[in-house]
């Protein structure tokens, strides 16, 4: 009989998990996770391996 208690008690928990929606500090989540405030630009260190659909394109029409 106790099985029946338990289970309620834990679907009590899971819905209060489910629906709330607790307030979330993202200034100190940022400063937590040492993320900086200012992201530098992202710079693709393999792009010098790889041709442009542009180039590609302006090679075919000079031919």
């Amino acid at each position: 009989m106790g099985r029946g208690r338990q289970k309620a008690k834990h679907t009590k928990v899971a819905r209060e998990l489910k629906y709330s929606s607790p307030n979330t500090n993202l200034s100190a989540l940022e400063r937590e996770l040492g993320v900086p405030s200012s992201e530098p630009d992202y710079e693709d260190k393999w792009a010098h391996l790889v041709e442009d659909d542009d180039e590609t394109e302006d090679d075919a029409q000079t031919a």
